[in-house]
């Protein structure tokens, strides 16, 4: 017996993260053992860290179908994509895994309930694509390390984002730069909350950046798509593991990295990272930022390790208000976001900056 089952954009994607090395390790979706190892001790079976569970939830018919089956076949938008060597099928107890791996349970969490809505029934095992055409387009390991090599970088920084940058950002980035031979500014644009930016405004905000102020030095740009979990400090540590495989040799993680709301502690991520990194080699090193300000008694851009004035100098540079502002039409003040930034934001008709997706 045949069984087939149709991808949505997201698992569809996951299979092409998968296939060109963008996962490496993996190969496939998470075995059972796989994945409870992961979401109780961010390990593989293989003694590799890995923070984020990759998995294929199924309905319950097509679960009941593929228990006995060696293979299950794949589609997208009913075009056969490919097949998955079933490892093995099983359930998971999202309730509580969810908690291990965001740190809460609260619906309000844009991670937490994305996942609550997901089956229950997983399936795992080795995935072979046999249309080569999804491939066509995709950011691929293969790709950015022989552009590099090309360019004779040693030592690249990667840098992952999900808004546009502003002057907080710009000033990490210049930091890497003194640090590597370069810096790959490699923006998330997969599915973010409603209110995030789009990823029309983050392109276009880092091309006229590249374009007016970035020219000719060492920077490389090209996106990444996969989904934001907003899972804080597991999720610094999995972007940190997917810019390894793309051949940077450096990764920033700053303030609250892939957080939300108030979930997480302002360096949690740092933390995380420094307990790991004691116990194991992720084969990338790691940048721990403090968060950039703007001090209006040093009149620059500073941090709390080259800036200890007091409080009323200082001008938190808060993403979130930039995209308030952004959002009436408001151009920020220079302190936070340049004027050439912020106009190629604001000239997106139909507030097309701001990200639609639930």
């Amino acid at each position: 017996m045949k069984v087939s089952y149709e991808l949505n954009e997201e698992l569809l994607q996951d299979c092409i993260n998968i296939a060109t090395g963008l996962f490496y390790p993996l190969e496939g979706f998470m075995s059972s053992s796989d994945y409870h190892s992961v979401v109780d001790n961010m390990i593989l079976n293989s003694g590799q860290v890995w923070t984020i569970p990759i998995g294929l939830d199924l309905d319950h018919d097509t679960y009941m179908q593929v228990v006995d089956l060696n293979t299950l076949h794949l589609s997208y938008k009913s075009n056969p994509i490919g097949y998955i060597e079933v490892d093995d099928c099983y359930m998971v107890n999202i309730g509580q895994d969810v908690v291990k791996i965001f740190g809460t349970d609260d619906i309000n969490h844009p991670g937490v309930k994305k996942e609550l809505l997901r089956q229950k029934y997983r399936v795992g095992g080795k995935i072979i694509i046999t249309d080569k055409s999804i491939l066509k387009n995709s950011l691929q390991p293969i790709n950015t390390k022989a552009y590099f090599k090309s360019k004779n970088w040693t030592t690249i920084a990667g840098f992952q984002t999900r808004n546009p940058i502003h002057k907080a950002h710009e000033h990490l980035q210049r930091v890497a730069l003194d640090i590597c031979d370069a810096l790959f500014i490699n923006p998330l644009v997969g599915w973010k909350k409603v209110g995030d930016f789009s990823e029309e405004a983050v392109v276009d905000g880092y091309t006229t950046m590249i374009d007016e102020y970035y020219t000719g030095l060492n920077v490389y740009f090209d996106t990444l798509k996969t989904p934001m979990r907003y899972a804080g400090p597991k999720e610094a540590i999995f972007h940190a593991i997917i810019r390894r495989n793309l051949g940077c040799t450096h990764f920033i993680i700053g303030r609250d990295h892939a957080g939300v709301g108030d979930y997480y502690g302002k360096y949690e991520a740092q933390e995380l990272a420094r307990k790991i990194i004691q116990n194991h080699d992720l084969g990338i090193e790691l940048l721990l930022l403090s968060e950039p300000f703007y001090c209006r008694k040093c009149a620059q851009i500073v941090s709390d390790k080259t800036c200890n004035h007091d409080e009323k100098f200082i001008e938190k540079i808060s993403g979130t208000k930039i995209r308030a502002m952004l959002a009436d039409n408001k151009r920020p003040s220079e302190l936070y976001m340049r004027t050439e930034i912020a106009d190629s934001i604001i000239k997106l008709n139909d507030k097309k900056f701001i990200q639609g997706n639930k």
